[in-house]
């Protein structure tokens, strides 16, 4: 259920300057969105990434919140499987880590009405969001925040019955580890469920007469070449096969499912959708322009173009297509 996701083509979050993982340092992302990816790639480590890693979340704010709420009828099937897999009478807290704006944070309390659920994040103004969105949909009694930075701050987060994690765990250096943590907050009988991976979203026919056909796999491309970058300087980067039920099995955990959610929003689209794809391939260009070829370029110059009859603004075959996958496991006793 992420907000943003900004996510590149392993389905995280990508976004040169935007993505949404959130990491200040210690890379904690805040996946909730879904799947554009601001620039590239989303894991805020501020202080521990190259340059072209750091991403200003405070300034994302608007565009992950947009992104989220689109995204919400995916977050809100989620939640309500994850509801059937740990009944909600017996989920007390619940932890939502990288919560961004708390668009996911505010379903999870829908989904679980007897839950005190905490939004976990390092982005003060994020948490300062997730709290007032809480508020104005009646959940306030129920939902608080709460400032960390993981793997540092593990032991600020208490116990849960069920822990989600959007497209975070990959700012974490070392995910094994980071698992293993988290399953030491688990109450016995909890569960933790992990969005990680799916489908890069899709916005544009293979062909869409602007420069050679297949531009969106191109830059899918780039943005995961810009991905291992982002996870090889994380601290403690540990290089792991992205099996996620052999982690989580690692962790002492037994898996308890997994299941993909599509986000699907047809041509043609809602003026404020429109908006984030545009936002969305602007963050792609400055942030992968060296990765592209001279000729992509100018084919995102012209998508980007409002004057252009096939840019972006004007188009209509213009959709929103992607999934999320969500891996679920139980602590047993």
């Amino acid at each position: 259920m992420s907000e943003n996701d900004l996510h590149d083509g392993h389905g995280q979050d990508q976004g040169t300057a935007h993505g949404h993982g959130q990491g200040h340092g210690h890379g904690h992302g805040h996946g909730d969105a879904h799947g554009e990816g601001e620039g590239h790639g989303h894991g805020k480590g501020a202080g521990h990434h190259h340059d072209h890693t750091h991403l200003d979340w405070a300034e994302l704010a608007p565009l992950l919140t947009a992104q989220a709420e689109t995204a919400s009828p995916l977050y809100t099937e989620a939640a309500a499987w994850l509801a059937a897999l740990a009944p909600a009478s017996r989920v007390r807290r619940v932890l939502d880590f990288g919560s961004g704006p708390g668009v996911v944070t505010a379903l999870l309390a829908e989904a679980f009405p007897e839950a005190e659920v905490v939004a976990v994040d390092a982005t003060p103004e994020l948490l300062a969001l997730a709290q007032e969105r809480a508020e104005a949909r009646g959940l306030g009694d129920r939902v608080t925040t709460l400032r960390a930075e993981l793997p540092a701050d593990f032991d600020a987060l208490g116990t849960a019955d069920l822990i989600w994690a959007s497209h975070s765990l990959h700012h974490i250096g070392d995910q094994q580890a980071a698992l293993t943590s988290f399953a030491k907050v688990l109450n016995p009988g909890g569960i933790i469920a992990l969005a990680e991976g799916g489908l890069p979203a899709r916005h544009l026919p293979w062909n869409a007469g602007v420069g050679r056909p297949g531009l969106e796999a191109r830059i899918d491309a780039a943005a995961a070449d810009w991905f291992g970058e982002m996870r090889a300087s994380l601290p403690d980067a540990k290089e792991e096969i992205d099996d996620w039920n052999a982690l989580l099995t690692g962790a002492g955990l037994t898996p308890s499912g997994t299941r993909s959610f599509l986000s699907d929003v047809p041509a043609p689209l809602p003026a404020e959708v429109r908006g984030q794809i545009v936002a969305h391939y602007e963050r792609q260009r400055g942030g992968l322009v060296e990765s592209l070829a001279a000729d992509d370029r100018a084919a995102l110059d012209r998508l980007l173009d409002p004057a252009d009859p096939l840019s972006l603004h004007r188009r209509p075959d213009l959709f929103l297509l992607t999934a999320r996958t969500v891996h679920t496991a139980r602590k047993d006793g």
